[in-house]
């Protein structure tokens, strides 16, 4: 049995275990290599980028904030500091977080407009 989360965060096929399922940084395959699961289907959508958004957000405003009070910096180190690591946070966690939805949206047989499993 493969661990949802595990596959999904290392970019694993949540059915094999084997297969890539990305094509580049962030794009997803149509198809696991190995077995053939259609990754297509599923909607991973803008999930995993919205709970990011607050994750990251509140990270980098806390220490911005933090830094700011502490040692008052002129306010292009802020961007230095902060612009890089906000978009390096972003891309590097939104492409575990992806894999890892895609996993759960597969262990729990997620469908598109249903609600109640019985349906």
């Amino acid at each position: 049995m493969v661990d949802p989360v595990r596959a999904g965060a290392t970019g694993r096929c949540p059915r094999c275990g084997r297969g890539r399922i990305y094509n580049g940084l962030l794009s997803l395959t149509d198809r696991c290599p190995d077995c053939g699961l259609d990754i297509a289907a599923f909607n991973v959508g803008d999930g995993a980028a919205a709970f990011l958004i607050f994750f990251i957000g509140a990270i980098v405003v806390g220490l911005a904030m933090w830094l700011e009070l502490s040692v008052s910096p002129p306010w292009w180190l802020h961007v230095i500091l902060w612009v890089p690591l906000t978009v390096a946070g972003a891309i590097l966690t939104l492409r575990v977080s992806k894999g890892v939805l895609l996993g759960l949206e597969y262990k729990h047989e997620a469908a598109e407009g249903r609600i109640d499993p019985n349906a």
